[in-house]
């Protein structure tokens, strides 16, 4: 029988959380470790946290407890982001790094390098919006965003960030992105209107941090344009891209690179059969730690919820609604806590969805308003949390530490910001 209501389920996200943050300050400012951040053993703070989880509930055996946690390894969106993370692992090994250089110098040699920052942003809204996955956005464009920053002048961080930003972007609005589907079947109201009440939110955000980047670039100095363009290895790259946009699933798109690249490889004489295997095969060890991240995150989370953690959020962000403008402060609070507890806006939705119904239909908020707040605020806390999937995998392939990407993830913040507007100023009028 699950604990309803208990607040100290919700102790393991707070031991992470503690432990994860308290690690890097003290390595970076403390002890002054270079790239103390990413020096945090993140696979043994996310054990730890799972430790204190199962050290919970003591009515469950520890048999109980394996079952449990098996229950949320085996959830569908777990299974589906590993097959995610195994196909990403295995492009981005047989891609290598010399053709995502190539697309760098290609858009380089198009484009002034100073608006490099807001082009990768562009690029990001337009395949994300057309894929519905940030995640899979994020393996696509990261590896162009690594020799673009080395070619501009700009810094890795600030070019992963705006990747991040646009993937987010299309994760929060595409008719297609699981988030979208969630939040409009929960709220019973069709994709369409919610995406002209998302539509409002969002695009501002967007313009405002796309205006952002072209005015930073327009400060820096020109930089010089470095090597050729070589043409070969641009073409697996350039087809994945153009199936992205067109909105061909993710595994569809990295399988196709994959077997491009390949193809290109080996009649082009410059990789055998064997190397193309082993290349393979380290671009999924280069996946491991995500992996095992996940894996874990999913059985605690499933402790959690089990726990009663979940339960006592929506108890304690719903208990004094008394009108429409806190009704959408409780709902946006709600997604924004699950999201936090269970490092998947999706599943964030899906469990906080039917309750925030309820609350808009006691309280008379619109259903497009509702679940707009529900997609925009999930996707400004998962934009924003260094253990979700897409900010690990952003960091793990640049290799750098998702804690120095964080300060620069302008369209998340903005995002936030105008979400919570939206429900200040009761906006957009028509649906408020």
């Amino acid at each position: 029988m699950q604990k309803k209501s208990n607040p100290a389920a919700l102790l393991p996200i707070f031991v992470f959380l503690v432990l994860y943050l308290g690690l890097g300050l003290v390595f970076e400012y403390v002890l002054k470790i270079p790239m103390g951040f990413y020096s945090i053993p993140i696979v043994v703070i996310f054990l730890i946290a799972l430790l204190v989880a199962c050290c919970q509930n003591h009515t469950l055996s520890f048999d109980e407890k394996l079952v449990l946690m098996g229950k949320g390894i085996g959830d569908k969106n777990i299974v589906t982001m590993l097959l995610i993370f195994l196909a990403a692992g295995m492009f981005v090994g047989v891609v290598g790094r010399s053709s995502a250089e190539s697309v760098a110098y290609f858009m380089l040699s198009l484009i002034p390098a100073k608006f490099a920052v807001a082009v990768l942003f562009v690029v990001s809204c337009f395949v994300s919006t057309a894929m519905g996955t940030s995640v899979g956005t994020i393996t696509l464009i990261t590896p162009i965003a690594i020799p673009i920053a080395a070619a501009s002048g700009y810094s890795l961080p600030l070019c992963i960030a705006s990747v991040m930003g646009g993937a987010m972007f299309g994760d929060n609005l595409s008719f297609i992105s699981d988030t979208t589907i969630a939040a409009t079947r929960t709220q019973e109201c069709s994709m369409r209107d919610k995406f002209r009440v998302n539509g409002l939110i969002a695009v501002p955000a967007a313009a405002a941090v796309l205006g952002l980047y072209l005015l930073s670039g327009a400060e820096m100095p020109a930089a010089a344009q470095r090597q050729s363009v070589e043409w070969i290895p641009i073409i697996p790259y350039l087809a994945v891209l153009v199936l992205a946009v067109c909105g061909v699933h993710v595994t569809t798109v990295l399988v196709t690179g994959i077997v491009l690249t390949g193809a290109v490889g080996l009649l082009g004489g410059s990789v055998g059969w064997i190397e193309w295997i082993g290349a393979l095969g380290e671009g999924i060890a280069g996946m491991g730690e995500l992996i095992v991240i996940t894996l874990l995150a999913g059985g605690m989370l499933e402790m959690i919820r089990r726990g009663g953690g979940i339960d006592y959020l929506i108890g304690a962000l719903t208990r004094k609604v008394s009108g429409k403008r806190t009704a959408e402060l409780s709902i946006a609070a709600l997604v924004s806590m699950a999201n936090l507890c269970t490092a998947n806006n999706t599943i964030a939705i899906i469990t906080t969805g039917p309750i925030a119904r309820q609350i808009a239909d006691r309280f008379g908020v619109d259903r497009r308003k509702s679940a707009s707040l529900l997609d925009s605020f999930s996707c400004f806390v998962q934009g924003l949390i260094p253990y979700g999937a897409q900010l690990m995998i952003a960091a793990g392939l640049a290799s750098v530490s998702p804690l120095e990407i964080i300060g620069y993830l302008y369209y998340p913040m903005a995002l936030g910001i105008c979400s919570l507007l939206a429900i200040l100023l009761r906006y957009p009028r028509k649906y408020s």
